[in-house]
């Protein structure tokens, strides 16, 4: 129900295997739609299907992609466990309130951490939007989409597609993956030497690499057809292509902005939809939606889902939620609320609410 969300929990082949270990899992009819499984599909897996809305929202263990909104929270039993991204960027406090009112505990899926600490939700969606972005601009140099008329491919006699990658994590590697294998000519800049060579080591290749200095960062500009934004910041991302170096960009040339659900690294970077999701400044093609990985739902759906089932066994397997936090340090790292207690010192100092150390309650 949430805007332009497509994505869903559990594929079927998920909610087959919880029912075979003994669970049981009820669906809101039509929830598998915008990901292409239907009713039917999820049925046949085993799931219990109702069109009543309170009747979901009042079992014990909830899974949303999206947090739940006000009105959804207010369906909720009292001491149920609720799962899903938590979004702190675009919550109010009012969220945390209702959910400490009905004594919830809450687990942000983005904050799971595996054995490697890594974040496994994470990193799934930033190698979808990675991939996806250079399918994106592939798409939007077409004639079809008033592009320059250029292919990707690696076509004999002619010159490749140049590519400029900002940024050298998960996004900019898939993006770097994606862009090598279709045959373009790569440029990554990154400020971390570290992260340059991590990047060479895992393509198993010498690519262009250099730090973000803007003389050589201009210069790869002005010779790009696709330039892909796809740097992280602690609360914003950094402005690293000012107006002026657009304008200074090819005329039709494409800027995809991975980064812009923190802000943009362009500095013309300006947030679009998936209905509305291009616009055009100084000559320069802009494609900046947030959410990249609802464009393919059904992909971004099974990357979730492989993450919620195993957790969801697991938690059953230990004996409940209480014994899965104690003893695995990844899932409690994803916990923002015990039993209706703040447990996340970041949303706390956001909010300026108050919370307690999880370790504390836990043990």
């Amino acid at each position: 129900t949430s805007f332009q969300e497509k994505r869903v929990c559990l594929t079927p082949d998920a909610v087959s295997a919880l029912v075979n270990n003994g669970h049981r899992v009820m669906l809101e009819s039509g929830a598998g739609e915008g990901a292409n499984f239907d009713d039917k599909d999820y049925s046949e897996s085993g799931a219990e299907i109702t069109k009543d809305t309170a009747k979901v929202f009042s079992c014990p263990i909830i899974l949303k992609v999206e947090p739940p909104s006000i009105e959804e929270i207010k369906l909720l039993n009292p001491q149920a466990i609720l799962i899903s991204a938590m979004q702190l960027k675009t919550q109010h406090k009012e969220y945390f309130e209702a959910l400490a009112a009905k004594r919830i505990t809450a687990i942000g899926f983005e904050f799971i951490r595996d054995e490697d600490g890594a974040y496994p939700a994470v990193r799934q969606l930033r190698e979808i939007a990675g991939t996806a972005s250079i399918l994106i601009a592939s798409e939007l140099l077409s004639n079809e989409n008033d592009g320059n008329g250029l292919m990707f491919g690696n076509i004999s006699g002619v010159p490749p597609t140049e590519v400029v990658i900002i940024g050298a994590v998960t996004v900019g590697e898939f993006a770097t993956r994606s862009a090598l294998g279709l045959g373009a000519n790569v440029r990554v800049f990154d400020n971390s030497i570290s992260k340059l060579r991590r990047i060479q080591s895992n393509l198993s290749r010498t690519i262009y690499t250099s730090t973000v200095q803007p003389k050589n960062l201009l210069k790869a500009l002005k010779r790009c057809d696709v330039a892909i934004g796809a740097v992280r910041g602690k609360n914003r991302s950094p402005i690293l292509v000012s107006e002026t170096m657009v304008e200074q960009m090819k005329n039709g040339a494409v800027i995809i902005d991975v980064s812009i659900d923190m802000g943009g690294c362009f500095e013309t970077s300006e947030i679009t939809t998936h209905d509305n999701p291009v616009f055009k400044k100084h000559g320069v093609i802009h494609y900046c939606v947030p959410n990249i990985p609802a464009r393919y739902s059904r992909t971004a759906s099974v990357s979730i889902s492989n993450i919620f089932t195993p957790y969801l066994l697991k938690i059953a397997d230990d004996g409940g939620i209480e014994n899965a936090l104690r003893f695995d340090r990844g899932l409690r790292n994803g916990l923002y609320f015990y039993h209706g207690i703040l447990t996340n010192k970041s949303v706390a100092d956001w909010f300026d609410l108050d919370y307690s150390d999880a370790n504390l309650l836990i043990f």
